[in-house]
């Protein structure tokens, strides 16, 4: 454990953003996993669930969550399975 104030603020500070980051995660998997269920079936919803994910993966990469190319390669291949689906 840390003596010093400073890194015992980081440690508190470090445990916050580690679950604030983690509670992002698991929901930008379930939205992308909804999403590709929804291009598979191809349901009516499937355009709306895309635009979702696509918005989620955004959201995410603003906030410093995911690497801008993570974001990006995500993006992509989630719009090439929606666009193969048409």
């Amino acid at each position: 454990m840390p003596n010093i104030k400073s890194q015992k603020d980081r440690v508190a500070q470090s445990k916050k953003e580690n679950l604030r980051n983690k509670a992002v995660k698991s929901n930008l998997k379930t939205v992308i996993k909804k999403a590709d269920i929804a291009v598979a079936d191809g349901s009516a919803d499937a355009q709306k669930a895309v635009v979702e994910a696509v918005s989620t993966i955004d959201k995410a990469r603003s906030k410093g969550i995911l690497h801008k190319n993570t974001a990006a390669r995500k993006v992509s291949r989630m719009m090439k399975k929606a666009n193969a689906v048409k």
